[in-house]
């Protein structure tokens, strides 16, 4: 009995592990995507390197540990869904990037725990308790507060901005859910991550040669740099580590934690591009920092609680599918 509540303590304690590093790693994006738009890159171009140079560094890394890579019939039609599902959430973060601030559309994409609770709860009846409603409301008001002074700028489209960045949220909650709800559930987390970079590589490919015509070579040790930080952290570790975040905690928990994706963001403008640093940026930290805080220690305390109780496991609001780790 006291083994399994200390493995569901250990499980909940990876999956927590599992999102921060996803979330922080993701913040990356919006830095390293403007750079290479600013660089000459259209938008499908972006993604198809993006996309791409993770998928080959997922496929070569599951190689290199001999990670099995086959997938059923019916498993492919479900990694094609997810692949729709997760390529439109970029696409659509990139088009917000180019017409309103980056962190106005980081605002509007992080509704998304709101959307996945919402989604759970509707779909699947699950049980969202208040303090992780709470939760969530703090952490959105914190990422609103991390992006204050950007509220008023302007861009070329504000209407097409807003749109797509709430696209993004409908996407990105769609997949968290996916993972967890379809057989996706049952795929080893490297094989359904790299199938899933794959066919987003695939796509962006296509639409570049049918939208612009070609899909232009990067040149340049700069531009090269950027394409590795958007690919390798900011997608391939991040969704890798995004799949086995939910398979452990769930969606809704995971999608908490992405909290720190404008917090990353926020910090890499300010020493990046030297934007303001005020006290609503403080503010915003704080909450941002209280929410995820009060999420890991209340999850602490129901895990010890049920130990204590029955003996078993209680590991959040979702215990693992999949007892594989990332690339076994």
């Amino acid at each position: 009995m006291e083994t399994c509540g200390k493995t569901g303590y250990t499980d909940r304690f990876r999956g927590i592990v599992y999102a921060l590093l996803s979330s922080s790693t993701f913040g990356f994006a919006p830095f390293f995507t403007l750079m290479l738009i600013g660089g000459g890159l259209s938008s499908f171009e972006v993604l198809f390197y993006r996309w791409g140079v993770a998928a080959l560094a997922l496929g070569g890394f599951g190689l290199l540990a001999r990670q099995n890579f086959r997938i059923g019939l019916r498993d492919a039609g479900t990694i094609c869904l997810l692949g729709v599902a997760r390529a439109m959430t970029s696409l659509s973060l990139v088009i917000a990037y180019q017409n309103i601030a980056t962190g106005v559309a980081s605002s509007i994409h992080f509704l998304y725990p709101l959307a996945t609770a919402a989604g759970m709860a509707l779909f699947f009846r699950e049980r969202v308790s208040w303090k992780t409603v709470a939760a969530i409301v703090v952490s959105l008001a914190g990422a609103v507060l991390l992006s204050a002074d950007d509220l008023v700028s302007g861009g070329r489209n504000g209407v097409l901005g807003v749109v797509a960045a709430s696209l993004s949220v409908i996407c990105y909650s769609g997949y968290m859910i996916g993972v967890r709800k379809t057989r996706a559930a049952r795929i080893d987390s490297a094989a359904l991550t790299f199938y899933v970079t794959a066919f987003g590589a695939l796509f962006f490919g296509c639409c570049g040669l049918l939208f612009d015509g070609e899909i232009r070579l990067v040149a340049g040790w700069r531009m090269w740099l950027c394409v590795l930080g958007l690919a390798l952290p900011a997608t391939a570790i991040s969704n890798i580590t995004l799949v086995q975040a939910i398979k452990y905690i769930g969606p809704t928990t995971t999608a908490l934690f992405g909290a720190l994706e404008p917090l990353v963001a926020m910090v890499v403008g300010v020493v990046a591009f030297g934007e303001h640093f005020t006290w609503a940026t403080v503010a915003g930290m704080a909450f941002v920092v209280a929410a995820v805080s009060w999420s890991v220690l209340d999850g602490a305390g129901r895990t010890r609680s049920g130990r204590e109780a029955s003996g078993g496991s209680a590991s959040g609001d979702a215990a693992p599918r999949s007892g594989k780790s990332p690339l076994r």
